[in-house]
């Protein structure tokens, strides 16, 4: 039985396919077009899951799209409708696109597969429903019998938030919050007014938060939301565009915080990071108001979580701090990529009543369900490209990137199969020293050219994760923050205190002060020898050559760029950023060894991120 799911046409297309019920491949488009958040039809994501399983698209039973389009255009006039005649010159500039392209997706998608094969679908393309199809990504593969699942984003058909329990093969959604109320657009309208991109941006503004102070808190839940005890909430639109405009916010939302949105080439003051600060305080007490309510409401001691807000791991770890739940899993493409294996899990199980097998930590294979590329590929596609390299045996090539690395060395590192989801996993990661106070501005300066302000996650060893920060139990995927322990951190002076909120970060914060962010906290991955060996023994090499079995791992890519898919893509990055060297399988390739001729002017030619 082959499955195949199906996710576009908004940010993050994807596709993931099932076979004989386990997880074969997933992916999304993005790291094959080299378009950022690329929302096009995934061909290109469908063909390495075909090519992966060995099959055509013949041999696919079933077909599944994430969510249905018919109910979104029903939103969108009844939405409309409710407003008018504000927001007339949205609904003349979206009609059209509605009408010739959006509404009739079902042609528009069948249209796509048959360029993909002559051959016609075993059997018709089937629908999932958005919030459905993220409740099945976080459920299905997780650990876990019985749970209640909770999924928060922008707005998928009608629903923002919904609540689902699932037992055994079953799925069910119990409550929902529909829009315009939505946790997931008044976050994004505060990375909206604080100058970052919607959709892409909201991670900015995370990262921004702890340099702030949240004193805006009571005047954003005075004015801008009701949080009912339950956690249930409902907005106050007159503040915002989103409804019916072309802006995420409006006036009254300027006058209310006191002028209009910062634009992206503006510098932040104290008050963006206050705001970001503020609204990342409301996020959380929503999502711990909501856990603790479907807590006493369901008695069932796990949750799974996703949704776009499912990426907010301050939320996630404050979350898991709480023990509102005994055990929390959370879907790793928690976003809309997630939602083309969310689509053929629900059908697999909930409409085909096909059996689950639940594995011991989760049924994701470590997210790595991207393409993988063979030794003799690597050297051939290196060769072609005019790279120079050693290629090093197993044991040698560990202890020289560990050598480089405790040497203030960037690594660049490509090896296995692809994350599937945003983070970076050690398989397409860029690693450096945490120990060195220079390495967070440096990597971000000049490797990502992006933002100094922005936090590195630590990559730990998974049993010496407990010596490093206050985390209890597995964070595998990235997505759960938590304190460096009390005994590793470095208290501030009163004059270090008294600095202005970026200022803060050239202040080391602990004996690991590159990714140790200005309030103590990391965003961890815990590092594990079934997943991934390799990255693991790298961390163990490090360890022997430093004691510190904690390595940076920040995503291999530049500002406004995907994550590197193909040997190609990372010496062409390699080549444009100041990484020192690069590792590709078991090719070693130091900068300074390269053909000058080819470095390139990233920098110069580089898309916003």
């Amino acid at each position: 039985m082959k499955i195949l799911g199906i996710s576009a046409f908004y940010h993050d297309a994807a596709a993931a396919l099932l076979v004989d019920g386990e997880i074969a491949a997933a992916a999304q488009e993005e790291r094959f077009t080299r378009v950022k958040h690329d929302p096009r039809f995934p061909a290109e994501a469908i063909a390495y899951c075909l090519k992966q399983a060995q099959c055509d698209l013949a041999d696919v039973d079933h077909v599944v799209f994430f969510e249905k389009p018919f109910l979104k255009f029903e939103r969108l006039l009844e939405t409309y409708a409710a407003f008018a005649p504000r927001g007339f010159w949205s609904f003349h500039k979206a009609m059209p696109v509605w009408i010739k392209e959006k509404l009739f997706q079902k042609r528009q998608l069948t249209a796509a597969l048959r360029r993909l094969s002559d051959a016609p679908l075993k059997n018709p393309l089937a629908f999932s429903e958005h919030h459905l199809s993220h409740a099945a990504s976080a459920f299905y593969p997780s650990p876990f019998a019985e749970a209640v699942v909770l999924t928060m984003d922008g707005v998928g058909e009608w629903a923002t938030t919904t609540v689902a329990i699932g037992r055994g093969n079953t799925l069910n959604i119990e409550r929902e919050i529909r829009f315009p109320h939505s946790l997931g657009l008044l976050y994004s309208a505060f990375t909206y007014y604080c100058g970052f991109k919607v959709n892409s941006g909201e991670y900015k503004l995370m990262g921004l938060a702890p340099y702030g102070e949240p004193e805006f808190v009571e005047l954003i839940e005075r004015e801008l939301i009701d949080i009912k005890p339950d956690g249930s909430f409902h907005l106050n639109l007159r503040y915002f565009d989103y409804a019916t405009g072309l802006k995420m916010t409006n006036r009254h939302f300027d006058a209310l915080f006191g002028g209009p949105a910062r634009q992206a080439h503006e510098a932040l003051t104290q008050r963006h990071m206050n705001l970001a600060a503020s609204i990342q305080k409301v996020t959380e007490r929503v999502v711990i108001a909501l856990a603790e309510s479907l807590a006493r409401a369901y008695n069932i001691k796990n949750l799974c979580l996703a949704g776009g807000v499912a990426l907010n791991c301050v939320a996630n770890g404050e979350l898991k701090r709480r023990r509102i739940f005994e055990e929390i899993w959370i879907q790793p493409a928690a976003g809309d990529a997630g939602g083309s294996l969310g689509a053929a899990l629900y059908y697999q199980h909930a409409r085909l009543n096909l059996p689950r097998k639940i594995y011991p930590s989760d049924s994701m294979q470590g997210s790595y369900l991207g393409p993988s590329f063979s030794q003799d590929q690597i050297e051939q596609s290196l060769s072609a490209a005019g790279a120079r390299f050693e290629r090093l045996d197993e044991e040698t090539l560990l202890k020289r990137c560990a050598v480089d690395l405790a040497q203030g060395r960037g690594l660049g590192w490509f090896q296995g199969r692809m994350e599937f989801g945003p983070r970076a996993l050690g398989a397409r990661s860029i690693l450096g020293d945490p120990r060195s106070p220079e390495m967070q501005a440096a990597l971000n300066l000049k490797v990502k050219f992006r933002e100094s302000f922005r936090p590195f996650a630590p990559a730990v060893l998974a049993e010496r994760a407990a010596e490093y920060f206050e985390l209890d139990g597995a964070s595998p995927y990235m997505l759960l923050v938590a304190n460096v322990q009390a005994e590793r951190r470095t208290a501030m002076s009163a004059e270090q205190q008294a600095l202005f909120g970026i200022d803060k970060l050239n202040v080391a914060r602990s004996d690991l002060p590159a990714i140790t962010h200005v309030d103590y906290s990391a965003r961890v991955q815990t590092v594990h020898a079934e997943t991934n060996p390799r990255f693991y023994k790298l961390l163990k090499a490090f360890e022997s050559e430093t004691g510190c079995p904690v390595l940076i791992n920040t995503s291999f890519n530049v500002r406004g760029e995907p994550i590197v898919c193909t040997p190609e893509d990372a010496f062409r990055c390699f080549m444009g950023c100041h990484l020192d060297t690069l590792v590709i399988g078991d090719c070693y390739l130091a900068k300074a060894a390269q053909d000058q001729n080819l470095l390139n002017t990233y920098a110069a030619t580089m898309a916003p991120d």
